[in-house]
């Protein structure tokens, strides 16, 4: 090559080392993640050098286009929290080496006999923790700094007030015509810096009693994320003074959270309600023997058996435990009791306590790819999270999910308790949702959904579901939404055995389907329900109403129910039709479909593809089989096999 001048000639050298430094710098980085020989001061990115926690995968700030890997084989506790990627980029996590799908739980192990006590005889109890308080984090008797939300109708007032040379703040509830614990929400001051456990000193009194049940620190915006939990004690409060402690512990990555009352359900109408927040202490607690969140399954043996959750709830109103493995979590002690003849880890080789957190919190988050990860037992749901975008989850297994508290809900004209709401769901995308594929994963054993996008008010666009195998969920797939719904397609999914898991018996509310279409206010095109198998389930294979008369197309579904099982409950005003095949068929969907029972080659090992001979081998619309294409689960790697 030709330099005019040397000066020309530096400067080309210069500008080919920078391109090159340019080049080097938007370099992909795999992450890699070993939680046998993992070190987190390592620098994560071989295998001899990887991270072994959750905790440092989170701390973590993956560049768009960067891989986390776990190693196969592996096992993590807790709740992964992701990093977006950018369009054409997504920071994916995934897997490397050999051997069973890496695993990421939120529970607690108890499978030793120490880990059990004798409360009294035949009621077993894990360790009781209690706090240790250290250094004062936040002085708050000044009172200065707080907000006040009275929504829907509800008319009070909040305001700093001095008595007796005492501040406190005064909060009045003068109308309350609904109940709900956002209609009544007080904000404190935010606070930087939150350990990962604390205890908030509160002096409180009330003219009418009530019980506080929400107190937690949370992102003062959309999407309200939440930074820590907080536990309050189960105590009346009433006229006079008393000092309550509420337990605080780290649920959320926030970076600046405010402390927030929600409490609406449970403050009376007429009530002056006087509170002091003294301060907030660190606290250290035992943590390997704490339970600090709400237990939503009690798993023996991998799902051998399973407990049945019985319930303690703030009206003071205690459900006995009657028969073997029932089970309640008392959060004040942050213990669970369990009804056993003997020691239950002398019974079964593990028990695992699932909590009340997502396994994966993706509030937020776009362009993101899970790939090969084995996620399960979590009380919450399996992948959670508001206003997602470009979300691709594949190959998963998806396993043991909800049946913890949502929260209580109450009777309109008495205002007491009348039941709780349980979590969860395998995938959800909650609210604002768009652009995100989820395909050949295997979900079992979920409290609720499967599957679901669903929002209040929001707009929920460009979503495919395609090639996944669920069994034993109570429903396979949910939806409903109130403002924009475009773009859906549930297709070549397989659905087997709706309402048959561990969680259809203790329901409140029992509703095995493979659809469940709540009210769908929102105005909807294209959203296509195609090529599925929808077989078995408890109560209906779909429920829907009125409003979902237009904008939904089913069709090339196979679809069996055995016996007197309707195949569609169909709510119109406040008439509920239970529709047989012909029925259903003649509201306009399916008229391609077929009711046949499948022939599978294996169920008993979850080896769901259609058999020789079975109806919807050429049903699909493309002329092929209904039902998921490459059956996931069977290709060589057992890291959750069915006997588990």
């Amino acid at each position: 090559m030709w330099y005019p001048t040397r000066m020309k000639k530096n400067r080309y050298f210069r500008f080919c080392a920078v391109a090159a430094l340019a080049a080097g710098a938007v370099v992909a980085t795999d992450w890699h993640v070993d939680s046998v020989a993992g070190n987190d001061a390592a620098d994560g990115t071989t295998p001899a050098t990887a991270w072994r926690t959750l905790e440092r995968v989170n701390k973590a700030k993956p560049a768009p286009g960067d891989r986390v890997l776990f190693k196969r084989g592996g096992l993590w506790r807790g709740t992964l929290s992701p990093a977006s990627g950018a369009p054409g980029k997504p920071v994916t996590y995934s897997w490397y080496g050999h051997g069973p799908k890496p695993i990421i739980q939120n529970s607690a192990d108890r499978s030793k006999a120490s880990d059990w006590f004798e409360e009294s005889p035949g009621l077993w109890s894990t360790r009781i923790v209690e706090p240790v308080l250290h250094e004062q984090l936040w002085d708050g008797t000044s009172c200065e700094g707080w907000g006040e939300s009275w929504q829907e109708g509800v008319k009070g007032s909040l305001r700093r007030v001095t008595e007796n040379g005492e501040t406190f703040l005064r909060a009045v509830c003068k109308v309350k015509p609904k109940q709900g614990a956002h209609l009544v929400q007080f904000w404190g001051p935010r606070k930087r810096n939150l350990p990962d456990s604390a205890i908030l000193r509160l002096k409180v009194r009330s003219s009418k009693p009530f019980s506080l049940s929400r107190v937690n620190y949370t992102l003062a915006r959309h999407p309200w994320t939440q930074a820590m939990k907080g536990t309050p004690p189960r105590v009346t409060v009433g006229e006079d003074w008393q000092t309550l402690d509420v337990f605080f512990a780290k649920s959320g990555s926030v970076e600046e959270p405010a402390l927030h009352f929600s409490i609406g359900d449970v403050l009376p109408e007429g009530a002056t309600f006087d509170f002091v927040p003294v301060g907030l202490w660190r606290a250290t607690l035992d943590t390997d023997a704490m339970l600090p969140f709400d237990v939503g399954i009690f798993i023996c043996d991998h799902g051998k058996r399973w407990g049945v959750k019985k319930w303690r709830n703030p009206d003071w109103v205690v459900q006995k435990l009657e028969n073997e493995l029932d089970y309640w979590y008392d959060p004040e002690k942050r213990r669970v009791v369990v009804r056993f003849d003997r020691n239950p880890a002398t019974a079964f080789s593990s028990i695992e306590l699932a909590f009340t957190r997502h396994i994966i919190s993706e509030n937020g988050r776009h362009d993101v790819v899970y790939d090969g990860l084995c996620v399960r037992y979590g009380a919450a749901h399996g992948f959670g999270g508001g206003s997602t975008r470009n979300i691709t989850i594949r190959n998963c297994d998806i396993c043991w999910i909800g049946g913890g508290l949502q929260f209580w809900r109450r009777n309109e004209k008495t205002g007491k308790i009348a039941y709780p709401v349980r979590f969860g769901n395998g995938i959800e995308f909650w609210g604002d949702a768009s652009g995100n594929l989820v395909e050949r994963n295997r979900l079992w054993e979920i409290y609720d959904a499967a599957l679901t996008n669903q929002g209040r008010h929001d707009t929920e666009t460009d979503i495919v579901w395609r090639d996944n195998v669920i069994w034993n969920s109570e429903y396979s797939f949910e939806y409903w939404n109130a403002k924009l719904t475009a773009n859906i397609t549930f297709e070549h999914n397989t659905c087997v055995d709706a309402g048959s898991g561990w969680a259809h018996a203790q329901r409140p509310d029992r509703n095995g389907a493979h659809l469940m279409y709540y009210s769908n206010r929102a105005a909807t095109t294209n959203f296509v329900v195609r090529n599925n198998i929808f077989c078995r389930a408890t109560e209906w294979t779909a429920r829907s109403a009125l409003d979902w008369r237009y904008g939904l197309t089913h069709d090339h579904n196979l679809v069996w129910n055995d016996g007197a099982v309707p195949v569609f409950r169909w709510l119109e005003g406040k008439s509920r039709q239970m529709l047989d095949w012909p029925a259903y068929r003649a509201l306009g969907f399916d008229p391609n479909g077929e009711f046949a029972a499948p022939k599978f080659v294996n169920p008993a090992l979850r080896d769901y593809r259609l058999a020789p001979g079975s109806p919807g081998l050429t049903l699909a619309s493309d002329g092929g089989p209904v039902g998921a294409r490459d059956m996931p689960g069977l290709d060589g790697d057992q890291s959750l096999s069915p006997a588990k």
